[in-house]
């Protein structure tokens, strides 16, 4: 089933020129739009907000940092922990080494399985999710695009992607529930 929708996702790589445009930019720098948009969470009601209300204001300031903190670390507890775990213990080789395939974005061989990139960036849309719902969607919608374009370009499996996926989500909720729990025994 991996090899099918590999083959069938990679078969539209290197026929247009604004595709493999699109599917680069996605697959490479999606992820630092991702990171601004959340930047702009802080940014955002900190110059822009209306302080008429101050209680409100500073209730809406403290859930957006929350909001921040929780998809920052989940973020990278899932990348570079639990990712770089199941990598330590299991080597899956990268589409590009095991097959002749059109490769899209330079990269260099080794672990694919699960999709760091994927770990991530899930869990970031996962952190904003939990919070702000609408927002959170977009952002689902952009770690999909940059998923499957990585697999597009030929450098993951789209099992990668899809244990990426549920890594960086599992890890944004447990996140969350011990920051919720944190707060609640502080308090």
């Amino acid at each position: 089933m991996d090899t099918t929708i590999l083959n069938y996702l990679n078969s539209f790589a290197g026929r247009w020129m604004f595709f493999d445009t699109a599917v680069i930019f996605k697959a490479e720098y999606l992820g630092w739009w991702m990171l601004t948009g959340l930047g702009a969470f802080l940014i955002y009601p900190v110059y822009f907000g209306r302080k008429r209300f101050v209680s409100t204001w500073t209730f809406h300031v403290q859930v957006q940092m929350q909001m921040v903190f929780v998809a920052l670390v989940s973020a990278f507890f899932s990348r570079f922990f639990i990712t770089d775990l199941i990598r330590f213990f299991y080597s899956r080789p990268r589409p590009f080494e095991t097959m002749d395939i059109y490769q899209l974005v330079a990269h260099d061989g080794g672990s694919s399985f699960p999709s760091g990139h994927a770990a991530f960036f899930f869990a970031l849309a996962a952190g904003v999710f939990i919070y702000y719902r609408k927002w959170g969607i977009l952002f689902y919608l952009f770690a999909l695009a940059m998923g499957i374009s990585r697999v597009i370009a030929g450098i993951h499996w789209p099992s990668d992607i899809l244990g990426g996926a549920v890594i960086g989500i599992v890890s944004a909720y447990l996140v969350n529930y011990f920051v919720l729990k944190y707060k609640k025994y502080s308090s």
